[in-house]
């Protein structure tokens, strides 16, 4: 996928609350991107457009800590029917968000979806967050996800290289604790019931004959190759050249250590949780990848 808000990616007209299939994805983006609005508003200049990957020609190759799609291969190298079968008749993919609802609602509860989880366009917004979190830039337009409401805060002056703020990691707990209440295996039997939609979405993104539960897999390897550095993580302000003074200074942070700034969104927005929170999201990505890796799991007995 481009790194950058495609014109591909456009959330159904209708808004209506998501619906219960809470999917891999969906749980991958509840740990591990709700947390993070603070640092994807930021008011840096946008990043050039990249262009779609061409059918005939492999993607040009991404930088060493962004997993890139498999290439176009005969067939998954991690089916989803090993889970459970397609159901036989879903919706169009622009007219899914009534029955992706219902399933929703049903599975987790209306308050729950309606405090954490975006609605609209939910299928669109899981899989290309999905995608972008193993890539420099996760646009928060983008996401499955309901923003945090506290701002990002730093131990020291606004205007110099200062810790996070060990206040932070509080901001990330309702998100984790939603997320580790997801029942797994209820919730990968439904993704794979209407794996066809995330297919089509995936696919709509720019990548024909090749597959969104392989993605997945990659994603989530990939996070959990996140670093977990010992003792305060320090940022500092991204300067712009302007004299009008910014009424949100916390969106222009950035890591101080090149190490760091140079991870993927996903294995940012991992580090900044904090050491207690990481390690909880790591033990729930590993869970979900124990159960949407097929290609590691027995084959499913016929019915």
């Amino acid at each position: 996928m481009p790194e950058h808000d495609t014109a591909e990616f456009r959330p159904a007209p209708e808004r209506t609350p998501v619906g219960a299939w809470v999917t891999a994805a969906v749980a991958v983006c509840a740990v591990v991107a709700a947390g993070a609005w603070w640092f994807w508003q930021r008011q840096a200049e946008p990043q050039p457009a990249a262009p779609p990957p061409a059918a005939s020609a492999p993607p040009a190759p991404a930088p060493a800590t962004a997993p890139e799609p498999a290439p176009p291969a005969s067939g998954p190298q991690n089916p989803v029917d090993a889970l459970a079968p397609a159901d036989a008749a879903l919706p169009a993919l622009a007219e899914s968000d009534g029955r992706v609802t219902a399933l929703l609602n049903e599975l987790l509860g209306p308050g729950q979806v309606a405090a954490f989880l975006q609605t609209e366009g939910f299928v669109r917004r899981a899989v290309a967050t999905v995608d972008n979190l193993g890539r420099a830039q996760a646009p928060a337009r983008m996401w499955p996800v309901q923003p945090m409401r506290d701002r990002f805060l730093v131990d020291g002056a606004a205007d110099a290289p200062a810790p996070i703020a060990a206040a932070n990691a509080a901001r990330y707990r309702a998100a984790l604790a939603f997320a580790e209440a997801v029942p797994l295996d209820a919730a990968v039997a439904l993704y794979a019931r209407l794996y066809p939609l995330f297919q089509q979405a995936y696919e709509e993104l720019g990548f024909p004959r090749r597959y969104f539960n392989d993605r997945l897999v990659a994603v989530l390897d990939h996070l959990l190759l996140a670093p977990e550095p010992r003792g305060p993580v320090r940022v500092k302000l991204l300067p712009v050249n302007t004299e009008l003074a910014d009424p949100r200074p916390w969106v222009r942070y950035e890591f101080e250590d090149p190490a760091l700034q140079a991870l993927s969104s996903g294995q940012k927005i991992l580090v900044r949780m904090g050491p207690e929170n990481e390690a909880r999201a790591k033990a729930l990505i590993r869970e979900l990848r124990k159960r949407v890796a097929t290609r590691e799991l027995p084959p499913r007995p016929p019915r």
